[in-house]
C-alpha cells in the first residue's frame, strides 16, 4: 500500500516536500509526528495525526509518536495569536503520560520490525546545557529565517509581541527533528498543515549541520463545512478519555455529523479500503435519513477508542429516546442516563409533594412550566401528546406521585414527539 496515495484519495495531504514519496517507495522509513502535552486527554481533533500514524504504520514504515515533555513546557505558538498559559514540569509530565496510554491502543508498539516506538522530548533535552544547545543548534537558523516563519510574520505584522521562550520553541522542535535523526535514524517529520514551519526549520537544521536530507509532508487542518472548528462540541472538545467525554457522548458526536462533513470524516478516519467506502456512500446517498455514513463512522470510531462494551451500551442509550421503555430508562447507570439527557431542559421537584400525590395539571402547567397554562396541559392530555417514562398520561386526574419516578430520582416528560423534559427528584 502506498501511503502517499492513501493519502491522497482520502483528501487529507496538504504538503510534501520533493523526494518524500521516493524515499518511502525505496524502503522502511522512520517517521514521527509529536503531540503537545497541554492536557492529560487527546480530544478528536488529535485523531488525525493518530490515524496518519497508523495508516503509515499499515503501509510497513515505522511510526515514532513524540511526546513533548519539553516542547510542552513552552507550548506551541504555531497558529495563536497570543503566548499560552505555561505548565508546571509536574502537569506536563502527568499529561504526558496518560498520552502515552491512549496512543498505545492506536499503533503496534511490540511487533515486527516496524514496531511504533514512543519518545519523549524532556529526556534529550534535560541533559543539554544552555550554551552547548545555542551553540550546537542555534547557529545554523539565523533570526532572519526564523522571522520568515509564517506564524512570526502574522504575530509580528498584527504589533502582537514574540516572547523569546516562542521564539525558541522552533528552534527546540527543529532539534527534535535532528536528534531523531541522529539517534533513530528518523529521516520524515509530519504533522498538520500549522506545522509546516516548524517542519522545514528541522529539515534545515539536519541539512546544515550533518549536510544529510530529510523530508516532511503535512496534512490538511479539518473544519465542519459550515466553518466551525472540528472537534467541538457546544460543551467544548470531544475527548478520547471516557471520563471527559463518555462513550455515549462521544459516539453521539459522530452519528450527529453532517452529511457534507461525514463523507470527509469517513474516508479520515475509517480503516476501510476506498472500495467499502464508496459501496457505504452510495447506501447513504440512497436513503440519507437511515444515516449509514455516520453510523459506520461513529461504530468504528467508538469501537477502536472505546471498545465493545462501551460501543454497545451507546448504541442502546441511543435508541432508548425512540424504541425505549420505562424498563430500559430504569436499567441505564446514572452517568449514562443524564449524559442522554444532556441539553433537555430539566425541573426540580420537592420529593415530599411527590410524595403527598401533585395533580397531573399542576404538576405540567404550574410544577414545571412545561406548558403555559392547565388548560394547554389539557388539551394535550386529551390529545394523547403528553407520555411519562415513555408511557401516554390520559387521565387528568389521576396525581403524579413517586410511584411514577425512575430509580426514584427522575421522571421524564415527553410533549408531542420531540420535545423532552426531565425532573429532578430532590
Amino acid at each position: 500500500m502506498n501511503f502517499v496515495e492513501e493519502l491522497k484519495w482520502r483528501g487529507i495531504l496538504q504538503d510534501i516536500m520533493p523526494g518524500t514519496e521516493e524515499l518511502l517507495n525505496k524502503e522502511m522509513v522512520s517517521a514521527y509526528i509529536g503531540f503537545d502535552p497541554t492536557a492529560d486527554s487527546l480530544h478528536v481533533g488529535s485523531l488525525v495525526q493518530i490515524m496518519t500514524l497508523l495508516r503509515f504504520q499499515q503501509c510497513g514504515h515505522k511510526p515514532i509518536a513524540l511526546v513533548g515533555g519539553a516542547t510542552g513546557l513552552i507550548g506551541d505558538p504555531s497558529g495563536k495569536k497570543e503566548e499560552r498559559k505555561l505548565l508546571s514540569d509536574e502537569e506536563v509530565y502527568h499529561n504526558a503520560d496518560c498520552i502515552k496510554k491512549q496512543l498505545e491502543k492506536f499503533l503496534d508498539f511490540k511487533n515486527g520490525a516496524n514496531a511504533a516506538e514512543m519518545v519523549n522530548n524532556a529526556d534529550w533535552f534535560s541533559s543539554i546545557k544552555t550554551i552547548e544547545f545555542m551553540r550546537d543548534a542555534g547557529k545554523y537558523l539565523t533570526v532572519s529565517y526564523l522571522l520568515n516563519k509564517g506564524f512570526i510574520k502574522d504575530r509580528l505584522a498584527q504589533n502582537q509581541d514574540i516572547s523569546f521562550t516562542e521564539f525558541n520553541y522552533i528552534l527546540m522542535q527543529a532539534y527534535d527533528f535532528y536528534w531523531l535523526y541522529q539517534n533513530k535514524n528518523c529521516k520524515l517529520q509530519m504533522g498538520g498543515s500549522d506545522q509546516w514551519g516548524n517542519i522545514t526549520a528541522g529539515t534545515e537544521l539536519i541539512r546544515k549541520k550533518i549536510q544529510k536530507e530529510a523530508f516532511g509532508l503535512t496534512c490538511k487542518l479539518l473544519v465542519k463545512a459550515d466553518g466551525g472548528k472540528f472537534g467541538k462540541s457546544e460543551s467544548g472538545n470531544i475527548w478520547l478519555d471516557k471520563n471527559k467525554t463518555s462513550p455515549y457522548k462521544f459516539y453521539q458526536f459522530w452519528l450527529n455529523t453532517a452529511d457534507e462533513d461525514a463523507k470527509s470524516s469517513m474516508r479520515i478516519f475509517s480503516m476501510l479500503s476506498q472500495k467499502e467506502i464508496e459501496e457505504i456512500e452510495k447506501q447513504h446517498n440512497a436513503a440519507p435519513h437511515e444515516r449509514h455514513l455516520q453510523k459506520a463512522l461513529a461504530k468504528e470510531i467508538t469501537l477502536r477508542v472505546h471498545g465493545e462494551q462501551d460501543y454497545i451500551s451507546a448504541v442502546e442509550a441511543s435508541e432508548i429516546l425512540f424504541k425505549g421503555t420505562i424498563d430500559d430508562l430504569a436499567k441505564l447507570n446514572e452517568v449514562i442516563f443524564l449524559d442522554v439527557f444532556d441539553g433537555v431542559q430539566q425541573f426540580d421537584i420537592s420529593k415530599s409533594e411527590l410524595e403527598n400525590g401533585i395533580g397531573v395539571l399542576d404538576f405540567l402547567a404550574e410544577k414545571t412550566k412545561i406548558f403555559p397554562s392547565k388548560g394547554e396541559a389539557r388539551k394535550m392530555l386529551q390529545a394523547g401528546g403528553v407520555s411519562f417514562n415513555k408511557q401516554k398520561w390520559e387521565d387528568e386526574k389521576t396525581p403524579v406521585t413517586m410511584q411514577n419516578t425512575i430509580n426514584q430520582k427522575y421522571i421524564l416528560v415527553q410533549k408531542g414527539k420531540k420535545n423532552y423534559f426531565l425532573c429532578l427528584i430532590k
